[in-house]
């Protein structure tokens, strides 16, 4: 009886208790639990396949900061932001105690001491070298040249063969190999014809995508784990040496022809009218400027022509993909595109779609320009930047880090977030992007970062561009496009922003092209 009356006496204190915090998880409810000794892995696992729009979904819960707690002995735990302001801070107002740190370095080693994996001297080493050469008007000129050469040579025969065919393609393939041929031409005197009739299998172009994929996991496993994998030769790590061996057999054996070239070029019995002295040679520049800068120069070369051709390749591409499928989705959008090419072309009789490869009359195609911005704002190809502080500090919205503590700034969720682009923020609207006055609004590169900001701004942007609307001139122009029913559309599993089934399309030539 005494303990009937004893249990009866307890169960009132203990359900109000129970209830009060039951209450108070489901009023304090997130989308992120944090686990002992696991923290917040096992959802980071389970969301992996859609790791963008989880991030940005826990942001927006967040008010745009928030800490993603890994196991405690893993050292994982990573400070995940989109605030414009810290943004500016990080990438600008404090660059310099921002660095991409040892971990970066570690993560992305395939890259060695290329520009994208390195700070300081070999940093600006590279940036100025690059600079100085993209800024040469005979860089340019061959810039133009090779784009429209391999347009002619290689993207429309392509998919003029396709149209006829009346079969499928993977228009993000088409743009992948478009994208290696022209940076390999220009980076490597060396045009490899990945975008060929046949399609032909390039090692060194498929590595790509499988060392992309491979590194966003390093982001999520701890480091033993991958470390393991690595050793042992399993998963996405084997993939990832297989592309590490691609790379170096492709790489240096185009800077092993230009040697012997250039060796052959300043053979003082070969008749001068014979050398093509009035050819830009890019490779030789960067071999002449890289000498002896480090203790392995062939090395360092090998690295800084693997960075470019990763930013040359994979952002473009990947531009122009999210671009098409999105125009897909909004015809509307199309049609002013295509009256606005028709409009110029009517100003210039007598020319073809070539009249395009010329940059100032590229400029005058405004509302492209402004629906490629618009891609570029909902899909930026470098979805998220790795940083690292140097020093302890407390960003502008007041969230402290710690010295070597794990920074990432993701540019994919700043696109998605009402508070920088208004509540229309999910809508592709080329208009945001075009002033009264009828030209490009300026947005700060804190807000629009697809370019990256502060010092190390994207001194390839107007080579993106060109590139971009070249191509897409090209198609929208001959081409009526229709993205295969049915056909899945989601973001890789990778630190590019790439479609995970690319995007299969039927293609029909147009009467009047």
């Amino acid at each position: 009886m005494a303990i009937s009356v004893l249990i009866d006496f307890l169960i009132l204190p203990v359900s109000i208790i129970f209830l009060y915090f039951w209450i108070k998880r489901e009023s304090t409810k997130s989308l992120v639990t944090d686990w002992p000794v696991l923290g917040m892995t096992p959802l980071l696992l389970k969301n992996c396949h859609r790791v963008h729009d989880f991030v940005t979904d826990i942001l927006k819960e967040s008010h745009g900061t928030f800490k993603i707690k890994g196991p405690f002995f893993a050292n994982l735990d990573l400070l995940v932001t989109s605030d414009p302001a810290n943004v500016s801070y990080i990438l600008n107002k404090n660059f310099s105690n921002y660095p991409k740190g040892p971990e970066f370095h570690k993560i992305f080693e395939i890259f060695g001491d290329g520009m994208l994996n390195v700070d300081a001297h070999l940093w600006e080493v590279q940036r100025k070298t690059n600079i100085s050469l993209f800024k040469r008007l005979d860089f340019s000129k061959m810039l133009q040249e090779i784009i429209k050469n391999k347009v002619k040579k290689g993207l429309i025969p392509v998919l003029d063969n396709v149209s006829k065919q009346e079969s499928e393609v993977d228009l993000q393939e088409i743009f992948q190999r478009l994208t290696f041929d022209n940076i390999c031409s220009l980076l490597l005197d060396h045009d490899p014809e990945s975008l060929s009739l046949g399609l032909p299998y390039i090692p060194c172009e498929k590595a790509f995508p499988a060392t992309e994929e491979a590194l966003l996991y390093r982001h999520i496993l701890p480091e033993s784990i991958w470390k393991l994998q690595s050793w042992i030769g399993l998963g996405k790590e084997k993939s990832l040496s297989n592309a590490w061996e691609a790379f170096d057999e492709f790489i240096y054996k185009c800077i092993s022809m230009k040697r012997k070239e250039l060796l052959i070029r300043n053979d003082e019995q070969l008749p001068a009218a014979s050398r093509e002295v009035n050819k830009l040679n890019v490779l030789g520049i960067y071999m002449e400027a890289y000498k002896d800068k480090t203790a392995d120069s062939e090395k360092f070369l090998r690295d800084s022509l693997l960075a470019l051709m990763i930013a040359g390749r994979d952002t473009t591409s990947t531009t122009l993909t999210w671009f098409f499928w999105l125009l897909s989705k909004n015809p509307l959008v199309e049609s002013k595109i295509q009256e606005e090419i028709e409009t110029e072309f009517r100003r210039v009789k007598g020319e073809s779609w070539m009249f395009f490869d010329k940059r100032e009359n590229l400029q005058k195609l405004v509302y492209l320009h402004a629906a490629l911005c618009e891609t570029l704002r909902l899909y930026p190809p470098i979805a998220f930047q790795h940083m690292a502080p140097i020093q302890a500090d407390i960003l502008p919205n007041g969230h402290a880090v710690d010295k070597d503590s794990k920074i990432l700034l993701s540019f994919y969720s700043m696109g998605r977030m009402e508070n920088i682009w208004g509540e229309d923020c999910l809508e592709f609207k080329p208009e945001r992007w075009i002033n009264e006055q009828g030209g490009i609004q300026h947005v700060p590169s804190y807000k629009f970062p697809a370019f990256n900001a502060g010092p190390r701004s994207c001194i390839g942007k107007e080579m993106a561009f060109t590139q971009m609307k070249t191509a897409a001139i090209t198609i929208i122009h001959n081409y009526r496009v229709k993205v295969v029913q049915g056909h899945p559309i989601i973001p890789a599993d990778s630190i590019v922003l790439q479609m995970k089934y690319g995007l299969k399309v039927k293609l029909a030539r147009k009467q009047s092209a």
